[in-house]
């Protein structure tokens, strides 16, 4: 089967377009999506790079979508369309739209969907997303699936314009998790769920230095969010995707501190956060697969800038892995019940990390930067520790901190897995 292509670490944004005013325009009040009294169906959120085999998120979508009887609609607008991919006539190198949904529409059938179809919306047929046919076809189906991408590609295409209002068909899915349909996506699939203040790219020692812009820049550096947000599926806080493996963790931080916004859910890759009760004031998680959710927390966090720089004292951050619960309204984590704190014994120093948000000017950096280094600390008996960026001028230092109550759990003898509420302080140094 032909690999469905990893998205770069630095999307292209579309040539000489540095905002959409129209979709930026509103006052904060205005910019969120209308509320929902909660929804009847759920969520189930991908960091990106969700692999052919991951049986384990393919099987919950599926199964809350009807299990044997489930049908999925793949929509993959976030791809580009044929018309822009010079590969679009080989079926082993295509990354176009209708290549990559019928890709996934296979993958739903092999791990047991009864069927499984593209929903045809792209750049190249836009004018399908008020398309009576296609909205058919949506109220057909019992589970979505958004693809990876750009996600500014879902605004344009399902989304009206300076209105930000639901096209026909983004509406029936919308009615359709409403009565208890999935909506499941991965990487820009996830990200779309957001609501206001959606990222749109930027690199994380860029926006510790620069700060965020609303807006979608040809510089993919460039923090840029779109204040209308995107579908508004997810309401307890923002999104991001490819964590760990882009050293995003940053970026997050200084989004979420710029726009006002008090929580980041950080996905990795490979990896799910299943939502229930989506956009009600009890959004349920739990996690599922092989890496994790970073939950970043910033409800008694506080930035301030200087003539150094920007910095950000007191946040917190806690990685959710396999079968670990999260509840937003009251910001409180459960580890699986098959875990068991886990109390240190190792008396060495954490190792010396100078890219901790592995930046792409580093040809030797590592993936999964800081949570490497947060691990490292919860294995030990030192209680604090400290890494910088790859970066200088300024540079950054990030200061990790056991504070009272910090738990690690584990289900091996000695490996942290989970960890709820170690400190973050962030400053220029």
């Amino acid at each position: 089967m032909r690999a469905y292509p990893r998205p770069p670490r630095r999307v292209a944004l579309a040539a000489g377009t540095a905002l959409v005013l129209g979709v930026l325009s509103a006052t904060p009040a205005a910019q969120a999506a209308p509320a929902h009294a909660g929804h009847a169906g759920s969520l189930v959120l991908v960091g990106g790079a969700l692999k052919e085999d991951n049986s384990r998120v393919y099987g919950e979508i599926i199964d809350r979508a009807g299990g044997p009887k489930a049908r999925i609609g793949v929509i993959t607008a976030a791809s580009v369309p044929e018309s822009q991919d010079p590969d679009a006539g080989d079926p082993q190198r295509c990354s176009n739209s209708a290549c990559n949904g019928r890709y996934y529409a296979d993958l739903f059938k092999q791990h047991g969907a009864a069927d499984a179809q593209w929903i045809p919306i792209d750049l190249d047929h836009i004018a399908n997303a008020d398309s009576a046919d296609v909205v058919a076809q949506v109220d057909s189906m019992t589970g979505f699936f958004f693809g990876g991408g750009d996600q500014y590609r879902y605004v344009t295409t399902l989304l009206n314009g300076d209105r930000h209002t639901d096209s026909k068909v983004l509406a029936a899915i919308r009615a359709k998790l409403a009565r208890g349909a999935v909506v499941a996506g991965s990487s820009a699939g996830a990200q779309i769920a957001s609501g206001p203040d959606m990222v749109s790219g930027g690199e994380s020692y860029e926006a510790l230095r620069d700060g965020s812009s609303p807006g979608y820049f040809d510089d993919a550096t460039r923090l840029g969010y779109i204040p209308r947000g995107g579908f508004g599926f997810l309401r307890s806080g923002l999104v991001d995707t490819h964590t760990g493996a882009y050293g995003r963790e940053g970026r997050a931080l200084r989004l979420a501190a710029d726009t006002h916004h008090d929580r980041v859910y950080a996905l990795e890759e490979n990896t799910a956060l299943v939502v229930d009760n989506p956009g009600s004031r009890d959004e349920r998680m739990t996690v599922l697969g092989t890496n994790g959710v970073a939950v970043l927390d910033l409800r008694r966090a506080h930035a301030r800038t200087t003539a150094a720089g920007w910095s950000l004292s007191n946040a917190r951050y806690t990685y959710l892995t396999q079968g670990d619960h999260y509840a937003a309204r009251t910001g409180t984590p459960r580890p699986a019940p098959d875990k068991r704190p886990l109390t240190p014994h190792d008396a060495t120093s954490v190792p010396a990390n100078t890219d901790v948000f592995y930046s792409a000017a580093n040809p030797d950096g590592s993936p999964y930067s800081l949570r490497t280094t947060t691990r490292q600390l919860a294995a030990r008996l030192q209680t604090r520790a400290t890494a910088t960026t790859y970066e200088s001028g300024p540079g950054f230092t990030v200061t990790l901190t056991e504070p009272h109550g910090f738990t690690a759990w584990t289900d091996t003898a000695n490996t942290p897995q989970t960890l709820i509420g170690l400190r973050v302080d962030i400053a220029p140094k």
